[in-house]
């Protein structure tokens, strides 16, 4: 008679729900980080008296795109282990598109990842609300919700640059743009079959692929490129009096869901090219290898009877 073998009930952490905790925690990191490397560039060394203005040429830049690279990094080895740190909603899509997380699970990804990214940024709130309070007061800013209240919600959320005068057009481009390069950059570091790097340098290299599209693409919209980096904070901003800075946001018809749209649109866009130029290819060369080896194998039986 066989013997029939009892487990223990399987604990919630074994659920989506050990993954959906990861997220959140990944992205809260994610944005604790990010968002702190602009408060200290915004609000931090002046008000701070470590600086006399924000902004001098580009280092303020270059402070913000080391910032949000080292956070990257931080992140995904956070998280990377249990949910493979998407922590961006454009990153959960892709990899939904490309059948590698059910479909069932994409929406409580979103949920988790919004949350972590407003549990981020009120973390950088309450550490930095004195700052932005003193530099309001400094710099005459009548509130928070006001033209000039922009400056200190540039800490927590993104709005485009003047030189696309309120349209919506350029800035949705640029989203695209930068978000289709960032999973095209996160598609090819994480295929074994492509130049993977080893060592578990996965990270880094992704904390250099977010730095290289901040420095290159990073002044039309602030580079989102992820719709809960920049809605989480956004709703967190609007809560505690950035008003319409926060939502509608500037913009003809309001910025607010340029940095959402954008983003899936294109994950998708990326997930394609990355198919068609290289993917493709990979899995040509690695059948024709295995086809090779399987008919020098079956070669060398006949010659051995």
């Amino acid at each position: 008679m066989a013997t029939k073998v009892r487990y223990g009930k399987t604990g919630w952490r074994a659920t989506a729900w050990g993954e959906l905790l990861s997220e959140y925690l990944g992205t809260l990191v994610l944005l604790a980080f990010g968002a702190g490397s602009v408060a200290v560039a915004v609000v931090g060394l002046t008000m701070s008296g470590r600086t006399v203005v924000i902004f001098q040429g580009a280092g303020g830049w270059m402070l913000i795109g080391w910032g949000w690279a080292i956070a990257v990094v931080m992140a995904v080895y956070v998280a990377g282990g249990v949910s493979g740190a998407h922590l961006n909603p454009a990153v959960t899509f892709a990899q939904a598109i490309r059948g590698n997380l059910p479909w069932r699970k994409v929406i409580p990804y979103w949920v988790a990842q919004v949350l972590g990214a407003f549990s981020g940024a009120l973390i950088v709130y309450a550490d930095y609300y004195k700052a932005i309070d003193q530099y309001n007061l400094v710099h005459h800013v009548v509130s928070r919700g006001s033209s000039g209240g922009l400056t200190t919600f540039s800490i927590f959320a993104t709005f485009p640059a003047s030189y696309f005068h309120g349209s919506w057009v350029g800035p949705l481009a640029d989203q695209i743009i930068a978000t289709a390069f960032l999973i095209l950059f996160i598609l090819a570091i994480t295929d074994a079959k492509n130049m993977a790097p080893v060592s578990n340098l996965g990270p880094f290299i992704v904390g250099l692929a977010v730095l290289a599209i901040g420095i290159s693409f990073g002044v039309g919209t602030g580079y989102a490129i992820n719709p809960a980096r920049d809605f989480g904070p956004r709703l967190m901003t609007w809560l505690l009096g950035w008003g319409k800075n926060a939502f509608p946001g500037p913009g003809q018809g309001g910025y607010w869901w340029i940095p959402i749209v954008g983003p899936l649109v294109g994950a998708a866009i990326a997930v394609a090219i990355y198919k068609i130029f290289i993917e493709l290819t990979l899995d040509y060369r690695a059948k024709h290898v295995a086809d090779s080896s399987a008919a020098q194998v079956e070669e060398g039986m006949v010659t051995s009877d």
